[in-house]
């Protein structure tokens, strides 16, 4: 019991020894360490490049995506537009079509086909 109390009381400010750690040694002995921070250096590089790709393909997507918007908007507006009976009549006129003024003529006397 006296030892363990004799080695519990021994100080512990004791000085960092720097050529044990830079000796050829402890470089050895250490490769894989150095390995293992230069592939996280490595993966750090590559997910930095990763992110500023990704973010510029985003960038130029939103910006195709915002001129499919308004290319839509156009073309709905000008189908609207020419979709209405007037532009209608306008547009088939030269083909010698009119707008019908009279309601449409029944062949045949069947009046039971159209109460349905």
């Amino acid at each position: 019991m006296e030892e363990q109390e004799q080695i519990q009381e021994q100080p512990t400010n004791q000085k960092f020894d720097w050529k044990a750690i830079l000796s050829p040694k402890w470089v050895v002995r250490n490769i894989p360490f150095f390995l293992f921070l230069g592939v996280l250096a490595v993966l750090y590089i590559y997910n930095g490049h990763y992110a500023d790709k990704l973010s510029r393909k985003i960038s130029a997507t939103e910006k195709h995506i915002s001129e499919l918007e308004h290319e839509y908007k156009t073309i709905k507006s000008e189908v609207i537009f020419r979709s209405k009976a007037s532009e209608l009549a306008k547009a088939v006129e030269p083909l010698g079509l009119k707008e019908l003024t009279a309601p449409p003529i029944l062949l045949g006397g069947d009046t039971t086909a159209v109460a349905k």
